[in-house]
């Protein structure tokens, strides 16, 4: 290294070392902060956060917040003068002398200020490495002894150390509150905080309805959040004693930077992770997860189970309220029991036991965590207004009790990690009984009938467990019909397809770490890779919880490696190596098309001549599928989450393990097995699982209604949050306004004929009737013609049954009941 660069670099050194050291991380009396002086900002004394003033997005407005000092996409976390903004560069922080308050002056005129109960000697404002802006005093020996902190009053984000909850001696509540918009701090109606009921739990409200709910803790996680567990980015806890009720966590490892936030243009709350290789946010877990977390969905003792279809069930013992509105799946009235119960007789009354629940609402309920479960049946029988009881700790063995009043509200079905709840029934519900006795304190009633179900399941599965042992020596490869040959390759069906070796493809993706994994689907994790030669590629690792198995896998193989086109993603191969099966596909640079259109900052790289183009590739793609490839195959589940775009924003279909092949002059199929996105399926497909190439039809109209508008299917856009995309696309074109559906992150108006003419064309593809859709051949000739196009009829599933969801990240597969399932499933 020559001299001068060793000077060089030298320079640079201590420069940057002068910087970390001229940085203030504090205010005194003598110290001020104002935003056009020469002290304009606090720094951590780590350099991980700043203190300043900000202008948000196209606001002409100037706040107080802190931010991420080293992350080049500005991140504020915090706002002091949310309701006050600054209107020019004349605001000022300075040290009250006479209070020891933190004052935000503009012009003489106080706009935000800190209070504390007393007042200290020798008063300062320090910006901790955490974020957390606090004041204290010096002289006082304990350096935590806080008089005000920020942590105490968030504003939309939860960061590491934060207590979400409350402190029961002083009455403060911390809870988040959403911006109004990306251009305006001030408080949304949109919240999330925890509500002090017997049993607490945390709410998302909007306004004062309910949107969410946690569930209250269980020991474990929240009851509604059995996907929350150990995990590489952060531990966490809840704590409760007669002083606070709170939730926080806590980073691993102190080179990740993760946070959450609540976003109320998108109603959820979700957690993101700072990808540095990326340079941006990536979200690693988003609630709420599903349609089933959509609060009360299914009205009073209904079970939502994800997997079903329709996806609400009455509570065993119970039955709709409104017979007519449950069939055509409006279930907000809810059900109603079979036999009423009889207060006279309640010690005659036994308890039904549902598992893998999220247990019910808690606003009318009553906790005891020293008693057990067979003294907590005891109180609950004698009361008879008490409807369930559980567990109010499932640790272990389970402890604790917990007992629900009047209706049961807002239970769902988990595949795993829920809890057992315990259901009152009237003794007639019992009736035909041969065995009555008590388990775990618990009455259970076995009839005769389910007695010898209950034989002919254990017979099954005895048999089952026999099978499985005398085959264990088949490999899964053989029950694929998949076959090693000599050149390194597989062959499916006389398809020949290279294989990797497990070892290149841990090699490749860095053996699996979190920061290769691009994504998350029903099936399991995807994860980023380069093999040996540069090659850059995307690796789908099937779980081994998902509920796509060997057909699934054998499907995508097959369908994939006979398709070729640029509006399909290439498969380049797979792995078999013991547990492991893993699809190896080309990598496309940009993602997911989901990660786009619904993000606010990313929507606006796509103008309407990129959006235009994503259009008509995928339509090229689905008549590739539907009539010019050798085989005639039906997707069904298309949905933006698999549409993939590489380098040059074109777009590729992809996920394929859910598709049929049609032979060439066969249109239409049905199956008892129903898989898909709720908010894409269409409703011959989703009510009587008829599915032909007008379902694709139906999915590619909602598809293309999202490109434009910029909005989830499955989000409720009018006032009483009834209808969905498709229903608010219609009632603007109804209303003769359809350009109100445009998404405004485009800009440009040049193009409103031709974005007209393609709301024109998606309201056309989700008619009800699929007769009345045009195939795909008609869609493309539409899209790239001026024709003059017929009027739309009514669309299908437009009310609030048919919306899905939010799913950004990891979805849950979930297990089938009677042979028909909703397979959820958001990749990527």
């Amino acid at each position: 290294m020559s001299f001068m660069r060793i000077i060089f670099l030298c320079y640079h050194i201590l420069v940057c070392l002068s910087e970390i050291s001229l940085a203030l991380d504090s205010i005194s009396q003598d110290l001020s902060l104002s935003d056009d002086g020469e002290n304009t900002t606090l720094v951590s004394k780590d350099g991980t956060f700043e203190l300043g003033f900000f202008t948000p997005g196209n606001s002409q407005k100037r706040y107080l917040g802190i931010w991420y000092r080293k992350i080049p996409v500005q991140t504020v976390v915090w706002v002091a003068n949310r309701l006050n903004p600054i209107n020019d560069s004349s605001g000022i922080l300075r040290m009250n002398s006479s209070t020891g308050d933190l004052v935000l002056t503009q012009k003489g005129t106080v706009l935000w200020s800190t209070t504390s109960s007393r007042k200290p000697e020798s008063p300062v404002a320090l910006l901790l490495d955490s974020g957390n802006l606090v004041v204290r005093d010096e002289k006082d020996a304990s350096a935590d002894a806080y008089l005000w902190q920020s942590f105490d009053y968030p504003t939309d984000t939860f960061l590491p150390e934060m207590k979400f909850g409350w402190d029961l001696r002083t009455g403060l509540h911390r809870r988040l509150t959403a911006w109004k918009s990306p251009d305006d701090p001030s408080p949304s109606d949109f919240s999330f905080g925890m509500v002090l009921n017997n049993y607490p739990e945390a709410y998302m409200m909007k306004g004062d309805q309910k949107l969410y709910r946690s569930g209250p803790w269980n020991g474990l996680h929240s009851s509604g959040s059995p996907q929350v567990k150990a995990n590489p980015i952060y531990d966490f806890k809840f704590v409760s004693n007669k002083d606070e009720l709170y939730y926080t966590y806590s980073l691993k490892n102190s080179s990740v930077i993760s946070r959450l936030v609540l976003n109320a243009t998108t109603s959820v709350r979700r957690r993101y992770v700072w990808i540095e290789s990326k340079q941006r946010w990536e979200v690693y877990t988003s609630v709420p997860l599903d349609l089933c977390d959509s609060y009360s969905l299914c009205g009073a003792n209904a079970n939502c189970v994800i997997s079903d279809s329709p996806v609400c069930q009455c509570l065993e013992g119970f039955k709709p309220k409104s017979p007519q509105a449950w069939s055509s799946m409006d279930w907000s009235h809810g059900c109603v029991r079979n036999r009423e119960l009889s207060c006279e007789n309640k010690h005659n009354d036994g308890f039904i036991k549902l598992t893998e629940l999220k247990t019910p609402d808690t606003t009318r309920s009553w906790l005891d965590q020293t008693i057990e479960l067979e003294e907590c049946r005891a109180k609950c029988l004698d009361n008879c207004s008490c409807m369930a009881y559980a567990n109010s700790d499932i640790i272990g063995q389970g402890s604790g009790c917990a007992m629900w009043f009047g209706d049961l509200i807002d239970i769902r079905q988990f595949a795993a990690g829920g809890q057992d709840v315990y259901v009152r029934m009237d003794a007639s519900e019992f009736e035909h009984q041969n065995m009555d006795h008590k388990k775990g304190g618990v009455v259970v009633a076995v009839t005769v009938s389910s007695a010898v179900a209950l034989i002919a399941g254990i017979l099954m599965i005895l048999g089952w467990c026999y099978r499985k042992k005398s085959h264990d020596s088949v490999k899964e490869r053989s029950n694929l019909s998949i076959k090693s040959n000599q050149n390194s390759g597989i062959q499916v069906d006389d398809i020949d397809l290279p294989v990797f070796g497990l070892s290149t493809i841990a090699k490749a993706t860095g053996n699996f770490t979190i920061k290769n994994k691009i994504g998350e689907g029903g099936f399991g994790p995807v994860y980023r890779g380069t093999l040996a030669d540069g090659l850059e590629i995307a690796v789908k690792r099937l779980s081994t919880s998902s509920g796509q198995g060997l057909t699934e896998f054998k499907n995508e193989v097959k369908l994939i490696a006979k398709l070729q086109h640029r509006n399909l993603v290439k498969l380049l191969g797979c792995c078999l190596e013991g547990e492991e099966k893993m699809l190896v596909y080309e990598y496309m640079l940009n993602g997911s098309l989901d990660s786009f259109i619904f993000d606010q900052q990313r929507s606006e790289l796509l103008d309407w001549s990129k959006r235009f183009n994503i259009i008509c590739g995928i339509a090229k793609g689905i008549l590739y599928l539907h009539q010019d490839s050798r085989l005639r195959i039906i997707h069904r589940d298309l949905k933006a989450s698999n549409v993939l775009l590489d380098s040059e924003l074109n777009p590729k279909i992809s996920d394929f393990g859910m598709a049929k092949i049609f032979g060439i002059d066969q249109n239409e199929g049905n199956t008892r097995r129903i898989v898909g996105t709720y908010g894409y399926m269409a409703p011959e497909y989703a009510t009587d699982g008829l599915f032909s190439v007008k379902s694709d039809v139906f999915s590619f109209g909602v598809l293309l209604m999202e490109i434009i508008s910029g909005k989830r299917s499955r989000g409720y856009y009018n006032q009483n949050h009834s209808q969905n995309l498709i229903g608010h696309a219609w009632k603007l074109w109804k209303e003769g306004k359809p350009l109100e559906l445009v998404d405004k992150s485009m800009g440009d108006s040049s193009f409103l004929s031709q974005i007209l003419h393609c709301i024109h064309v998606s309201l056309l593809c989700v008619q009800q009737n699929p007769e009345d859709r045009p195939g795909m051949s008609s869609v493309l000739l539409m899209l790239v013609s001026e024709l003059e196009l017929p009027e739309p009829k009514r669309p299908g599933f437009f009310g609030k049954y048919s919306a899905e969801a939010d799913s950004s990240t990891s979805k849950q597969q979930l297990c089938t009941t009677n042979e028909i399932t909703i397979t959820l499933l958001e990749a990527r």
